[in-house]
């Protein structure tokens, strides 16, 4: 019997749970858990899945959508994903990101919907025997996040009179350039 890199779906924790309309969709493996939401996002969930006995460090990076990008007022950020390819890259990495650091635990979970100012849009923790492993982790999983997932963010403007502006779709990494989409569309 041959067993697949992606062993089971379950069920999410509790404190991740979703409307009926809009379910959190979760994948785990040893040690390894990621998850898409609409819901906000949790970091106690995050830090209590990382936690292990066999594990002096833990790292959490929270991100979070900010009022402004070069200069314009952000309002929110929409995130949008193919969720079951964006959940196989998520625990492809996480699995890859595990093994090569040698971490105890790994936990990814990024938002998907609208994500308002302040609010975390990924959550990334890890643990490991050393923090040097778990510094090295974390990074690794989070930019491997931001430049191989298959999710997508738009980032809505304050217009001049204060209303809703432009909105610019943009890939999910840090240089990621953007395309005008409509305000309204």
């Amino acid at each position: 019997m041959t067993t697949s890199p992606f062993p089971r779906t379950s069920s999410p924790p509790a404190s991740l749970a979703d409307s009926e309309d809009q379910p959190t969709h979760t994948i785990t493996a040893p040690s390894a858990s990621v998850s898409l939401t609409h819901s906000p996002l949790s970091i106690p969930t995050a830090t209590t899945f990382v936690r292990s006995p066999s594990a002096g460090a833990s790292v959490l990076f929270a991100g979070s959508t900010r009022d402004n990008f070069e200069s314009k007022p952000v309002l929110r950020l929409t995130y949008s994903a193919y969720i079951p390819l964006a959940l196989r890259t998520l625990l492809t990495i996480a699995i890859a990101v595990k093994e090569k650091h040698a971490l105890a635990a790994i936990y990814i979970v990024h938002r998907l919907g609208e994500c308002p100012v302040g609010e975390e849009s990924v959550l990334v923790a890890v643990s490991a025997p050393h923090r040097g492993a778990a510094w090295r982790g974390g990074e690794e999983a989070l930019e491997r996040v931001k430049g191989e997932v298959e999710i997508w963010k738009r980032e809505i403007f304050e217009g001049e009179d204060g209303a809703e502006g432009e909105g610019v779709w943009r890939a999910n990494a840090e240089d990621g350039q953007g395309q005008r989409a409509q305000a309204n569309g």
